[in-house]
Order: C-alpha cells, then structure tokens, then sequence
C-alpha cells in the first residue's frame, strides 16, 4: 500500500552524519526542514546539499522546506542563566534593565513594544506555554505580574500574550535575509512565522521573487487572530501555496482547549481552497528519548491524517532526538493504518459547488471517476506546474495520483501533496501520440499496474504547455494506448 499522507522532518545535529540522513530519506522522509531560528547561513546551504545529494543516491526527491524564525518574542538572560518562579511571587519584565542581569524578580525583555500591547488582567505565557502570569501594572520601561503558574525559566524563552494581539511584524530584518538563503540553497518551500495577514505573504512573495526564487509559501498559523476570525484566516490561505497547523505558538494564544477545534477547521479551510496544509509540533515529543511513541501520540497523528491533512512534521524528534529514524519509521506506521480507514477513500468534497477553469473541472472528474469505475488502479497527471495534482490531491481517495513531469522544481514540489508521487517524464522528447503508452509503460515497469487495469490520464492538448490540462482519459492497460 502506498503512504498518502508525507512526512516532513527537521534537519539538525541528530541528521548531520550522511548515515543519519540517507536512514530517514530511506525510512520514508518527503519534505527536510530547515529551521532557520538556529544555526548560520552557511548550515543551511550545507544541510541542503547533503538532502540532495543522499536523495539523487536513492533515487527519491525530497522538497526544501525553509523555515524562516519569525518574530519571535523572548525574555533576556539571567546572571545565573536559570531562575526557579513561585506560584503568587511577583515577576517584572523591564525593557531598561541589563540584558545579562535577570534575576527571580524580573528580567529584561528584547521586544521593548511588548509594554504598549499589554494592559493590566492580560495573561502572559513564557517557555511554551510552561509558565503564566497575569499583568497587573504596566509603566514606561516595564510591567510587572503575577505568577500564576511557576516552574523554571531559563535564558532566551519564548514570550507571548493569551488571546493574541501582539504588534511585531511578521519578516524581521533576519527573516528578510534569510529569504535570500533560502533562494540561494533552492528551497522548494519558505514559510513564514507568525503570519498575519493576507498582506504579510505578498510582501514574502515579492521579497521570495526580487531573490530569484520561484518556492511556495508555506503560511504558519498560530496566531489567535487568524484562528478566530474566518474571513481572515481565508485571506492568509488563499495568499499561500501552502499553510501549517502550527500548533506550540498557537496553543500558547488560544490555549489547549481549542485547538483540536481549529485544528481540524484549518485544515479543512485549506482543502476547500486547493492549498496544501502540514499539521506540526510535538506530534512524537516523547521519541526524542524514547524509541517508541505513546498512544496518545499515535492517536495524534492517526486524527491528523483522518482529517485529511497533507502532511504531518517531526520537528526536535529528527533535529535532535536519539531516535531520528524511528521516529520517522513509526510515523510512516501511523499514517498507513490511518489511511486503511474507509473515511479516507470517500469524497464530498466541492460536489455541490459549480467550477470556473477547465483544469479543475478535469482534475475533479478524474478523482470522481476514479473513485467509482471499478478497475481503475492509478491517475496519471501530465503536469508543468504541479497545479492540476494538487487539485486532484484534494480528493480523498486510495488510488495513487502519479505527476508526470519533466521540471526537477515540479517534481520536488508535488512531494508535499497527499496521494501524489513524482515520476520524472520527459515528453517533450515524445511525439504527442506515443505519450500515453510510454507512461503506462513508466507503471508498469514500477509494477504499479498491470494488464487488464484501468488508468486514468489527464493532460493538455499540448503536452507542454502550463495550465493547460483539458484532457482527460481512461485506458486499459494491454490494450492499443494512443
């Protein structure tokens, strides 16, 4: 049974060794990330050649995914570099104190805005959501709080408000040059933290674009604005190539309660807009020092792929955990007996909905002709762009959609799109009328098919040109294929 849903995995010291990498591309990795809040512009170039290179030495392809840092809010340092808060205790964030200096009674803050978005009674949560505390006097330089919820915090944590509304733009200035590593490595991917709004991603696109760099964009929701107003949320997908459930930050605004709620109405959001979505964070945490993962885990990545989303990430699980290829293998495990469900092979999907482009209309017609003509065993789209694969993607179905295409880009960036496989075919060197039968030839000799079966074919009256899928087929293989 092929896997549908893909596998992104983080890049990091536990997969710098050749070994490590070439393990977690065999066990099943489709997309490598690149988190650009930690190491230099030179790591990631680096890291990016070993993925091709241990990719082309098994013949896969596996997408780029460059993940850009964000604003990310943080508290200072400590003199001692970690601090024990008490429940009740008072804390001060000052803006004006040493950034070296904090103590278990205040410490300094890198975001000096942070004073003027928030008022008394707002809830700040620290080091990912572990420790609370509520504002209860805000002046120039500093506001000081409650501590609601206490443990150990240590230097540079995060820093957020409950509820959102925090002002900090989107690209920092380190964001905007690591756009242009991200070019210059050949991202298939970028995306961009703390998104938020519409106008936040057409400014990365330009910035993506002035670089020379033709990636998606992968919007990271975990804003509580755009979890609690549609209209917006919207507008941020349909201004994406892709989004992701970004789920640590995200908690940390909405809080825990509803986040399987939004969750699931992101990712169905996306999928009504033919975007890509990638559910993330923590999704095996206890495999960073354990080989197995919980069941609560399993269940986590099983609901994940129940809802549809195209892809599911481990992030410090293969960046720094002990077990990086088991990780990658017991997900691999999950998300194949998850897609055994009958949920996941039936679609409603835009059924009642009318449909302005030619290529939709074909991409739709194939997925609902492959889901009911019995025989049928694969789709075959010949694609320039990727574009009609990833609207036939949007269809739930067990059938494989094979992307037939002669761009290295294309191909990489299908890897990302549940259900679709890449296979490299170089039609322009076919005459128009041998093309068919050569990519059924291409199945056959993976074995995918066999004489008797029936594939689906979808293409352009002009083989090569973009955006002009009008064309669908159904042939059976063994017969005269023209």
């Amino acid at each position: 049974m092929l896997r549908r849903t893909k596998i992104v995995a983080t890049l990091g010291p536990a997969t710098d060794s050749t070994e490590s990498l070439a393990a977690i591309i065999a066990a099943g990795v489709d997309v490598t990330r690149l988190n650009f809040s930690h190491g230099s512009a030179e790591d990631h170039i680096q890291r990016a050649q070993q993925v091709r290179d241990a990719a082309s030495a098994q013949g896969r392809f596996v997408a780029l995914l460059a993940d850009l840092q964000g604003p990310k809010l943080r508290v200072a340092r400590f003199a001692d570099n970690k601090v024990a808060l008490k429940r009740g205790q008072s804390f001060t964030l000052d803006a004006n104190m040493d950034k070296d200096a904090g103590t278990s009674d205040c410490v300094g803050i890198d975001y000096e805005q942070l004073i003027n978005d928030v008022k008394p009674g707002d809830i700040l949560v620290l080091d990912d959501g572990r420790i609370e505390m509520e504002v209860e006097q805000v002046s120039d330089h500093s506001i000081q709080s409650r501590v609601l919820i206490g443990g150990p915090l240590s230097n540079n944590k995060g820093l957020n408000k409950r509820g959102g509304g925090l002002s900090a733009d989107a690209l920092t200035e380190k964001d905007k040059q690591d756009i242009k590593t991200a070019a210059k490595l050949g991202a298939d991917y970028v995306a961009v933290s703390f998104v938020r709004t519409a106008d936040d991603m057409h400014v990365a696109r330009a910035l993506l674009k002035e670089a020379g760099s033709s990636a998606g964009l992968v919007a990271k929701i975990e804003r509580a604005e755009l979890a609690h107003d549609n209209d917006a949320l919207d507008a941020v997908i349909e201004a994406s190539d892709a989004v992701m459930v970004a789920r640590g930050d995200l908690a940390v605004e909405i809080g825990d309660a509803e986040l399987v709620g939004v969750q699931k109405h992101i990712i169905n959001r996306a999928r009504a807009l033919n975007k890509v979505v990638i559910t993330a964070t923590q999704m095996m945490e206890s495999m960073i020092e354990n080989p197995m993962p919980t069941r609560a885990e399993v269940s986590d990545v099983a609901n994940a792929v129940l809802d549809y989303t195209d892809a599911v990430m481990l992030s410090a699980e293969t960046a720094v955990g002990d077990y990086p290829t088991e990780a990658v293998e017991a997900m691999v495990r999950i998300c194949i007996g998850a897609e055994r469900h009958p949920s996941t092979h039936t679609s409603r999907h835009r059924i009642n909905e009318s449909m302005e482009q030619v290529d939709e209309a074909i991409a739709l017609s194939a997925m609902y002709a492959a889901n009911h003509l019995e025989d049928v065993h694969a789709i075959i789209c010949m694609t320039e762009t990727g574009a009609t694969p990833l609207m036939m993607s949007r269809i739930k179905s067990s059938l494989p959609i094979f992307a037939f295409s002669r761009h290295q880009s294309t191909q990489n960036r299908v890897t990302m799109y549940r259900g679709v496989q890449t296979v490299p075919f170089d039609s322009e060197s076919l005459p128009n009328e041998q093309t068919n039968a050569q990519a059924i030839a291409e199945l056959l000799e993976r074995k995918v098919v066999k004489n008797g079966d029936l594939v689906i074919i979808t293409k352009g009256d002009y083989v090569n040109a973009q955006g002009g899928t009008n064309t669908m087929k159904i042939v059976r293989v063994g017969s005269d294929i023209r």
